[in-house]
């Protein structure tokens, strides 16, 4: 079985899957976690055009964590990202740990991206 090193992906495929995500995310309308899911698949598709994507994905799989159970989400967004960190390859790690952050705010878990000028 081949690895991703030899799949030749299309632009026009990797927009459309992305640009369906999307979609489905807005369709969602109201179903939060269904949405920050939907966002995430979108993002993690988009890599494959622009690698700063990867932290789109990541960032809304911990939204959605955080979505589906709100009175857990501290330890299972801190879990999530701590094993999105470790797969991540190695060079990749701090870059992750400096981009998508999330800390407790009273009694809710706030979730973003660290964008700056080399983003």
């Amino acid at each position: 079985m081949p690895g991703l090193g030899s799949c030749v992906f299309k632009m026009s495929e990797i927009r459309g899957d992305s640009l369906a995500s999307h979609a489905a995310a807005r369709a969602a309308k109201g179903n939060d976690p269904a949405i920050f899911a939907a966002r995430a698949a979108g993002q993690a598709v988009a890599t494959a055009h622009v690698p700063q994507h990867a932290f789109g994905g990541a960032y809304c799989a911990l939204k959605t964590i955080a979505a589906i159970d709100s009175v857990h989400a501290e330890a299972k967004v801190a879990k999530e990202h701590a094993w999105q960190v470790k797969h991540n390859p190695a060079n990749l790690r701090q870059e992750v740990l400096k981009r998508v952050i999330f800390q407790k705010r009273g009694n809710r878990i706030f979730i973003s991206i660290v964008k700056d000028q080399d983003y």
